[in-house]
């Protein structure tokens, strides 16, 4: 029996544009209010001027502590309270090891990785306060299957795995789920320095999603009812060979 999300309150992490921003416009149609938070307040305030006024901007820097710590209580200030957690936002970086940038390799892993989980803590009490909530975090299908092309963002995306793992068992007894969204390549600005060739490759082979199949994904995730668990949910291009 699908769950009713109306009238329940979101917040999604890497909202202003993306699989964020489409997580955000599904939840919306289904009633829920919803906090965007990103840290590009131009693009922030854009859309959801678009959106409505069941759409809060936020402006948070998840890279930084300080203005990480400003989350919450702004959610709650707005909303009196906060249902679902989706941590989404995230950054991507493939190639060659040997021809790699370790200080981009930095920033991405601290986004990916510490700024993520940071996150997911910073929601944590006021859902064990209320023995309820949902936490979704944005996987990727390399958090699965290690991916050559892309061996630093395959590194973080386990990661991620293991933190959704750990987490959720440790929090099933406050009555919050805890799940994770694993999908194959999206057209997002995360792709944007693939090689025009390996880009070109995957349009034309039908081997890209749109963002919008992957919110389909975790709206079901987030619609089953309270006594089921959608622990991983992989949503990929039909022609990939992953």
């Amino acid at each position: 029996m699908k769950q009713d999300l109306s009238g329940k309150v979101a917040a999604i992490t890497g909202a202003a544009s993306g699989i964020g921003l489409e997580c955000a416009r599904t939840l919306l149609r289904e009633g829920v209010s919803v906090a965007l938070i990103d840290r590009a307040e131009g693009a922030l305030t854009s859309v959801c001027s678009e959106l409505g006024p069941q759409a809060y901007p936020l402006v948070v820097d998840l890279t930084n502590p300080a203005s990480v710590a400003t989350m919450m209580p702004n959610i709650l200030e707005r909303f009196g309270r906060l249902d679902i957690f989706h941590a989404n936002a995230g950054s991507y970086i493939g190639g060659e090891v040997a021809d790699g940038d370790p200080d981009a390799w930095d920033r991405m892993l601290n986004l990916n990785i510490n700024a993520a989980f940071r996150s997911v803590q910073a929601v944590l009490p006021h859902m064990v306060e209320r023995k309820t909530g949902d936490i979704i975090m944005t996987s990727s299908i390399a958090g699965l299957v290690p991916v050559v092309w892309e061996p630093i963002y395959t590194a973080s995306k386990h990661a991620v795995q293991a933190f959704v793992h750990t987490v959720r068992r440790q929090v099933i007894k406050h009555g919050i789920r805890v799940g994770a969204v694993a999908p194959g390549p999206v057209v997002t600005a995360l792709i944007s320095d693939w090689p025009q060739e390996k880009l070109d490759e995957a349009i034309a082979s039908g081997g890209l999603m749109e963002a919008n199949e992957v919110a389909e994904a975790v709206l079901f995730m987030l619609s089953r009812p309270r006594n089921v668990t959608i622990r991983d949910i992989v949503i990929l291009p039909h022609s990939t060979d992953l």
